[in-house]
């Protein structure tokens, strides 16, 4: 899994989270994540279920969504 600042993190079940900060250079993880349901920041190790949506691909499904 790889991400930068600006992409999101999508849990099973749909919880969705800001990645606003990738601490390793190569966007492996851990990252700190702001959740959309609660505002909370949290360093977040992703599990094998989670995925990452570009910031690109996000803004895109808004405008056609």
């Amino acid at each position: 899994m790889k991400a930068k600042a600006g992409d999101w993190l999508v849990e099973p079940g749909g919880r969705r989270g800001l990645i606003a900060e990738v601490r390793h250079e190569d966007g492996a993880p851990p990252y700190v994540v702001r959740w959309l349901d609660t505002e909370h920041e949290a360093l977040v190790f992703p599990g094998p279920d989670t995925h990452v949506v570009s910031a690109e691909d996000e803004a895109a499904r808004l405008h056609t969504g």
